[in-house]
């Protein structure tokens, strides 16, 4: 099983400096590629501090320079924002300038917020229907000449300028959670992402189920790999594990309120969360959180993962956004690659 790391600049407060949490976003990212991971991931967002990042190509490229090893992915971009020649350029020309590390994460997206703002009148089904549409045909545009006659794009005979450096394109990765995403991606020759969110292991192996089942109705087809999405934190002891659970607790009631889109935002940050509105979501829970997600000591964490490694997962991304400060982001991420990843070497 391979280890990545899933990051983004993640700004709680607005008296937090955003230059500084760039530079505490690279210098996890650094702590990442010196101790052995595979790749980072970052996504894209826009006018949301919870989560920044306008252009994932620009963080990318700026991590090739301060990174060596290290695959550098997109997690994701989100397809109805991106017309398939922009996205077929961008992605070959951060590939060329990353010396061929790019792995190409694409989804639908998650928050009626930014439809608001970027596609007006878009919902979630059109939002999937053009991630359909747009990856086979960036899959065309690197492979030359292509014209294209669909239901959201139409351009005569165009090929990506630049092409990739990778022979046949960055691989792509579709985030799936339904059974048609999952065939979607298997039929395009795509791995897939998948995240069970705030849900425990039950919800792992049932999204290993529909991968597994995509793969069986496609047999022709190379199985593609698979990559689990968990929020995880390497605790000190039980005391700290116990912290680190009510920490993602808050974020996880931050990140359903940004999803809901009820809340006043400004300054692209959503009206604060008292103790008792945290205390009092339905489902949200520290004790949920605990039981759920992977938090523990070394020890803990690596029983769970190995759980996930048993139903065939390729690889484990350590999803670091959590709301905690930068210093326990970063222990939790140091006492991962030294107690937890050897493990598995």
């Amino acid at each position: 099983m391979k280890f990545s790391l899933f990051a983004h600049m993640e700004r709680i407060t607005p008296d937090q400096d955003q230059k500084q949490l760039y530079s505490e976003f690279l210098e996890l990212c650094k702590i990442a590629d010196d101790g052995g991971m595979h790749a980072i991931w970052t996504g894209e967002h826009h006018g949301m501090n919870f989560t920044i990042a306008p252009n994932p190509f620009i963080n990318l490229v700026d991590l090739a320079r301060h990174t060596k090893n290290v695959r550098l992915g997109t997690g994701t971009v989100i397809a109805p924002f991106w017309h398939p020649i922009r996205l077929a350029g961008e992605a070959a020309m951060t590939d060329i300038i990353t010396d061929g590390r790019l792995e190409l994460g694409i989804a639908r997206g998650a928050y009626s917020f930014e439809y608001e703002r970027l596609m007006p009148g878009m919902d979630a089904w059109e939002a999937g229907q053009r991630m359909r549409e747009l990856v086979p045909a960036v899959q065309k545009l690197w492979a030359g000449d292509y014209a294209h006659e669909g239901e959201f794009h139409s351009f005569p005979k165009t090929t990506s300028a630049p092409q990739p450096l990778q022979q046949d394109g960055p691989p792509i990765w579709v985030a799936a959670r339904d059974p048609n995403s999952h065939e979607f991606a298997v039929q395009n020759g795509c791995n897939v992402q998948v995240t069970p969110l705030w849900n425990g292991d039950d919800e792992v192996e049932s999204l290993m189920g529909k991968f597994n089942d995509a793969c069986a109705k496609f047999p022709d087809i190379q199985r593609p790999k698979i990559m689990l999405l968990r929020h995880t934190y390497v605790a000190q002891d039980a005391e700290d594990a116990q912290k680190g659970a009510a920490e993602l607790n808050r974020f996880f009631n931050y990140f359903g309120a940004w999803f809901k889109n009820e809340r006043e935002i400004a300054q692209g940050l959503i009206a604060p969360l008292s103790d008792a509105d945290i205390a009092s979501h339905p489902f949200y829970s520290a004790e949920g959180m605990l039981k759920n997600l992977v938090v523990g000591t070394a020890d803990t964490v690596i029983e769970r993962i190995r759980k996930s490694e048993a139903l065939g997962y390729d690889e484990y991304s350590f999803w670091i956004d959590s709301s905690m400060s930068f210093e326990r982001k970063k222990a939790s991420l140091e006492r991962f690659i030294k107690d937890v990843m050897p493990a598995f070497q």
